[in-house]
């Protein structure tokens, strides 16, 4: 099937070219905000956040009266990102020295960790790296005040969360609290698939945000020209169909499902030897225990490399072959199932193939990332999701009606999160001056009304829009049977006010002004003739200089959620889909039977009869139900 989402890049180079220190835009963006006690840096996969860490690490060490750096990362096999790197020969003023002894992502004796951290506490060393978990030993082992004058920067933050069960949280904010710490957070996504925030929001305030968009990382390479994402259904195994969209002349990752999951056949290591038997026949395992196969079309030997074999001799001679890539021609085909996904780094990978929802979109973004590295070997790169397609005689197919429409929903914030950004102004009567470049003026739009809003826009617009899609009367309403103003004006804004129950009503609305014309202009058709842009609403064209806010609360801003389902599913599923929700379905508040009223008159007058409740429209059972509804509300008054 066709991709769902498919963006083009300008290939300007400006995230790669470096300053008069050796920075790129990010690192230098990043350093600019180097005095910051608490620093949020949010950037994507491979715009340098370990060595923007090291430049902010050594301005503190040097000029902020810090002693010591704790870097703590999640596996040990992302520790590589941060050893020793000689920054002086590309203009900077200092080097990042770790030493091999306080480098604690080289063994796997936990006890002797929390010795080496406790020792480095008290030594001259300067820097030491270890993982989430020595972190944790060793802050159960000391008191608070041991890490005064440290820093401590945490990679991929949104391991952290704010409940109560997250040790690692709990850490953070015990360290904020107790110590005069400083901290420097790095994440390429900061939402959560458990919809938990990563932090308390007055915890967050505390940070100084720092924000590289994804668009800013791939619109400045030199390479590659476009991503791509789309979904493929499958019926029966997955093992079935991965031939479909398994092409080993690109260099693939390929993560098989999570043994708990449905699409699991729950035995992992007999799924990746059929994959090898669909691709070739294998020929030998080398020393470094990569697997030679000779594919059957045409005899090609390729290289395979097997993450899932979780032995750990196997695995560690596998991974310390892959820590040592250098050439596009040392490896063909990685098959994962847990690793592979975070700080791991193979430029050369064109298509990160994944069986299976995955529940969480930082997981989602992590997967991408492995592809979307600049390198001159492709100018495409490509993000398949191998999904199961709802059966009627599956006993779980509600489960798999809920997993389709959440990875669907994945990739609109995807999408959303991949396209340039635009300003939004309001447009004032009389007002002619044509927008200016990446500005859209908006007829009866409110700019955000307090700084709290502003701060929400600026740098976790992307972070609502996940909450937005991720909820569950909004999943609900994926399938098209919620009327666009509903969604905008009734849905949107009650989940909006449940992730920022301080906001004021006039705050509210700017805010869901917002969000709902950001969602819906990224998804918009914009083509331009002459002078004059037009921008694609409800099927027709107008004139970007005549949009108005009332217009904009028309368009449904998922509406690819379900042009996608109607393409690329059979009508059995789209009914199963429907029966699905059907079972499940939103009740009807007053507000949506409101909005849904004047729509009632427009059907009556177009049609000469009134919405049939057994229609198999979506919408059109909506207005029914809505005018039972209003019927019912009527009569309780009448006798109330």
């Amino acid at each position: 099937m066709p991709n769902l989402v498919n963006v083009t890049y300008a290939q300007t180079g400006k995230s790669k070219s470096t300053n008069a220190f050796g920075m790129r835009a990010m690192q230098s963006r990043a350093y600019d905000a180097r005095n910051a006690q608490y620093l949020l840096l949010k950037a994507p996969p491979a715009s340098g956040k370990s060595r923007a860490l090291m430049f902010v690490a050594l301005d503190k060490l040097e000029n902020q009266g810090i002693k010591k750096v704790i870097v703590a990362v999640p596996e040990r096999s992302i520790g590589s990102s941060f050893a020793p790197t000689d920054l002086m020969r590309y203009g900077f003023y200092a080097n990042w020295e770790v030493s091999e002894a306080f480098n604690l992502c080289t063994s796997s004796n936990n006890k002797s960790k929390v010795e080496a951290f406790k020792k480095f506490l008290k030594n001259d060393e300067k820097i030491l790296v270890c993982t989430h978990a020595t972190l944790r030993f060793a802050y159960d082992a000391l008191d608070e005040s041991a890490f005064d004058g440290t820093l401590l920067a945490i990679d991929e933050f949104h391991h952290v969360s704010a409940d109560g069960e997250n040790r690692l949280g709990e850490l953070i904010r015990s360290l904020m609290e107790k110590s005069t710490a400083h901290m420097v957070a790095m994440t390429g996504s900061y939402f959560r698939g458990d919809t938990v925030p990563v932090l308390l929001p007055e915890d967050e305030e505390k940070f100084k945000k720092v924000t590289y968009n994804y668009y800013e990382q791939l619109n400045g390479y030199e390479f590659l020209k476009s991503l791509g994402i789309g979904y493929h259904f499958y019926q029966g195994r997955y093992t079935s169909a991965i031939s479909e969209v398994l092409d080993t002349d690109k260099k693939t990752i390929l993560h098989i499902p999570n043994v708990n999951s449905g699409e699991s056949t729950k035995d992992k290591l007999k799924e990746v030897d059929t994959i090898l038997d669909i691709v070739g026949l294998v020929q030998e395992v080398t020393d470094e225990g990569i697997i030679i196969v000779k594919r059957h079309s045409d005899g090609k030997l390729l290289k395979v490399a097997d993450l899932v074999n979780d032995e750990p001799k196997s695995r560690e001679k596998v991974v310390s072959y892959l820590r040592n890539i250098n050439s596009i021609d040392d490896m063909d085909l990685i098959i994962a199932l847990g690793m592979a996904k975070e700080g791991f780094d193979w430029e050369y990978c064109e298509h990160a193939l994944t069986v299976g929802y995955r529940s969480s979109l930082t997981e989602i973004i992590q997967i991408i990332g492995r592809a979307t590295r600049d390198s001159e070997n492709k100018t495409h790169a490509q993000f398949t999701n191998l999904i199961a397609q709802p059966d009627a005689h599956n006993d779980e197919v509600k489960l798999s009606v809920n997993n389709m429409l959440k990875a669907i929903t994945a990739s609109l914030l995807m999408e959303q999160v991949l396209a340039p950004s635009f300003k939004f102004k309001p447009r004032f009567e009389n007002d002619k001056e044509p927008n200016k470049k990446g500005e859209i003026k908006i007829k009866g739009f409110k700019l955000p009304t307090s700084q709290r809003v502003g701060d929400i826009v600026a740098s976790d617009l992307n972070d609502l829009k996940a909450t937005i899609l991720q909820d569950v009367d909004m999943l609900k309403a994926m399938p098209g049977n919620v009327d666009a103003e509903v969604i905008n004006q009734v849905l949107i804004p009650k989940i909006i006010k449940v992730k920022y129950p301080e906001l004021n009503e006039e705050e509210l609305e700017s805010l869901r002004q917002y969000v709902v014309v950001d969602s819906v202009v990224k998804n918009a058709e914009i083509k331009e003739e002459g002078d004059k842009k037009f921008i694609r609403m409800a099927d027709k064209f107008i004139n970007i200089d005549e949009l108005h806010i009332d217009l904009i609360d028309q368009i449904n801003p998922f509406q690819k959620a379900f042009e996608v389902l109607s393409k690329s599913v059979t009508t059995g599923v789209l009914k199963l889909i429907q029966e699905s929700i059907e079972s499940t379905r939103i009740s009807m508040s007053e507000e949506e039977a409101v909005i849904l009223y004047p729509k009632i008159i427009e059907f009556k007058q177009e049609k000469n009869r009134l919405p049939d409740i057994n229609t198999l429209d979506a919408l059109e059972k909506r207005m029914a139900e809505a005018l039972i509804f209003l019927k019912n509300l009527k009569r309780e008054r009448m006798h109330g």
